[in-house]
């Protein structure tokens, strides 16, 4: 039997680090008792951030924690790094630029080692630059502001867990609903995941997204679009987008990324409605996606 891949857990960056360390205590519990991460620091520039994020690991009580500093595509082929791969529970990419780490792990033995990894059972999660690259699809770079226009935001392959999303973070801080709406708009296929700072999104093998952290995840289905001008529109102008839905999600919110099915948190709903439909509601959102296409075999999430 197949096993169940590990979680995806994309933050959007600035995450609690002292005090109410909700998502790295949340990351850290996922491994276990005798929980072993690897730590990618490639998108940062600066030297100490690998060895940050081992004390904090640490002081959550992961038992090992272990900065892989990779500089260069030739260290991608380091063997003592690829076999530590092998033997970690969970794989964490540290946040600066999504570009260094496509370009120095992108098609390397590193690259193929985490996606068989998750697909095996191993999670990965990344905070920042390190969200944008986990999925297929990455957001490179790109224009603030709330409206889509055309060619204000450019894509790059990102590592290949899953083709489901597009991920864009520090969305609320720094206004960038407009660059995920346009590049949803090239293609809407993929269901956009807008993670303000300090919030994440946990995406179990059951395709269930449920939100950790203070702000909020915004998600854009486009499954329903109606009309997109797009392909006729100039450089900078607006694109004009029919039939989109919008979700906002707060802490404990679910959204089933196969039943494109949203819930409130249930103490939530519990309050809004009574306890009934709401508790319903939240059970629908996070287990009715039962059949989810297989996403829980090896493998990245394809559909």
């Amino acid at each position: 039997m197949a096993k169940a891949r590990g979680f995806i857990v994309p933050v959007g960056g600035a995450e609690e680090k002292m005090g109410d360390v909700a998502i790295l205590r949340r990351f850290a519990a996922l491994c276990g008792p005798e929980g072993r991460i690897a730590i990618i620091p490639t998108a940062s520039s600066l030297e100490d951030t690998g060895a940050r994020y081992e004390d904090l690991f640490h002081s959550l009580g992961v038992k090992q924690a272990r900065s892989l500093p990779i500089a260069s595509r030739a260290d991608c082929e380091h063997r003592e790094w690829l076999d530590a791969l092998e033997e970690v529970d969970a794989v964490f990419l540290t946040g600066g630029n999504q570009l260094r780490l496509s370009t120095m792990i992108g098609g390397t033995e590193v690259a193929k080692a985490v996606r068989r990894r998750n697909a095996e059972g191993m999670h990965v999660a990344g905070t920042s630059a390190g969200a944008a690259f986990l999925s297929e699809h990455m957001i490179a770079f790109g224009r603030e502001g709330a409206s889509p226009r055309a060619k204000i935001v450019t894509l790059a392959p990102g590592l290949g867990l899953t083709n489901r999303i597009i991920i864009d973070q520090h969305f609320r801080q720094r206004d960038r609903l407009g660059r995920l709406l346009t590049a949803l708009a090239y293609n809407p296929f993929a269901i956009g995941i807008g993670l303000d700072e300090n919030t994440a999104g946990f995406i179990g093998p059951d395709e269930t997204l449920e939100v950790v952290g203070s702000g909020a995840l915004t998600i854009v289905d486009p499954s329903g679009i109606e009309f997109s001008s797009m392909a006729r529109v100039r450089k900078n102008d607006a694109v004009c987008l029919i039939g989109l839905k919008l979700h906002i999600l707060d802490h404990g919110s679910t959204f089933n990324l196969h039943s494109r099915i949203a819930a409130a948190a249930p103490v939530l709903a519990s309050r809004v409605e009574g306890g009934g439909d709401g508790n319903k509601a939240a059970k629908r959102g996070s287990g009715g996606s039962g059949g989810s296409g297989g996403s829980g075999g090896s493998g990245p999430v394809r559909v």
